[in-house]
């Protein structure tokens, strides 16, 4: 009997964990089911997933008014995170194109995370969707410079250069590099594009990334 009830506290102390574990961003994801139950997305359309650069970017279609895009970043998630979503907000829309921006929020959680881990979960993302969607055509956005993660700097530019060099191995793949974009001729990191968190773009910031963004696109 005694160690039935140790079985089961330990098996209701997994299950507790879970249930924690799979309410981060939970609400997010049960919002795009129940968007997608009222107004349908279309198929084979190009899916943007990541975190909060994408989620503020509402109005994403009007930037792009000949491609039909989805877009499916929740704020403040990690490459891990959107991993564990991605047969909630990539598998069911069969898109054409997937377009990544996330591990900025990586970098930011904790000093103890390196440059490599980065790269490794976005290797990770990569196959993940590589092996369900082998003909769709995979966009990583380069982590963008923001006045108030400056100090992750050098971080930033490390999984930058190695995720280009990676998917420059990569058949239908693109790296956008959006980082040098955003930084003014002597280096520094416009200030003009961001809103007052120092962190998240404006109007004028999206610009520069429709820019970078569009010729990669598939039509």
């Amino acid at each position: 009997m005694k160690k039935t009830g140790v079985l089961i506290t330990a098996l209701l102390f997994c299950t507790v964990s879970l249930l924690a574990q799979q309410k981060a961003f939970w609400n997010d994801i049960q919002a795009f089911k129940k968007q997608d139950s009222i107004n349908p997305p279309p198929q084979q359309a190009i899916v943007f997933i990541g975190s909060s650069s994408f989620t503020k970017w509402h109005d994403v279609q009007n930037y792009f008014p000949n491609y039909k895009i989805i877009n499916r970043g929740f704020g403040g998630s990690t490459l891990p995170e959107v991993t564990g979503y991605v047969n909630d907000i990539v598998f069911p829309y069969q898109p054409k194109q997937v377009v990544v921006y996330c591990g900025d929020n990586d970098l930011a959680s904790s000093d103890t995370i390196t440059a490599a881990t980065v790269v490794t979960r976005f290797k990770n993302l990569f196959q993940i969707l590589r092996a369900k969607l082998p003909n769709t055509s995979i966009v990583y956005v380069s982590i963008k410079p923001s006045p108030s993660r400056k100090k992750l700097t050098p971080k930033m530019q490390q999984v930058n250069d190695e995720i280009k060099a990676f998917l420059k191995k990569q058949k239908n793949t693109a790296f956008v590099d959006v980082y040098h974009k955003m930084l003014n001729a002597d280096g520094s990191i416009m200030s003009d594009i961001f809103i007052e968190d120092q962190l998240h773009m404006n109007a004028k910031g999206y610009a520069i990334w429709q820019k970078e963004i569009q010729p990669v696109l598939k039509p």
